[in-house]
């Protein structure tokens, strides 16, 4: 299977239909997040993988670059168990409609930042480019779509 990234047209759109498909109340498989929370969540990352939000980096093991690859790319992401920063939850929940139609905005930003070459560092995994922020994302939305049956 080819890896998926939100810079590839049928990845992305497959998942803007996932994200049209949950709704408010659905219930989460996992976490303490409900979905207006998530969809939030999920804003306040593209903000900051955009450069709107600034996160101070941590120092650790998923910056080596063995790692780093492993976790972006094969291995699962547990359930419930990561960990994230107070910055990822800072857009409260408003109307639904409005909060999926500014996380598609920001999708469609980030997809066509083509030229841009500075991206903001993650977090954990340290420097990244263009395609591993398109990776990281898929993978991101991926496991709370998944979170929310979706």
């Amino acid at each position: 299977m080819p890896i998926q990234t939100l810079l590839d047209p049928a990845c992305h759109q497959r998942l803007v239909t996932r994200l049209r498909s949950l709704r408010p109340d659905a219930p989460a498989g996992w976490g303490r997040m409900n979905a207006p929370q998530m969809l939030n969540h999920l804003r306040d990352s593209m903000r900051w993988t955009l450069g709107e939000i600034s996160i101070a980096p941590q120092r650790g093991l998923l910056r080596w670059p063995g790692v780093r690859h492993a976790v972006m790319f094969w291995l699962p992401w547990p359930k419930g168990k990561i960990p994230s920063v107070p910055e990822l939850f800072l857009t409260p929940p408003g109307s639904w409609d409005a909060d999926l139609a500014a996380l598609e905005e920001l999708l469609r930003r980030f997809v066509a930042e083509t030229g841009r070459r500075q991206w903001p560092e993650h977090v954990v995994f340290g420097p990244m480019s263009h395609a591993l922020w398109g990776r990281f994302a898929h993978r991101h939305f991926d496991h709370h779509l998944q979170q929310f049956g979706v």
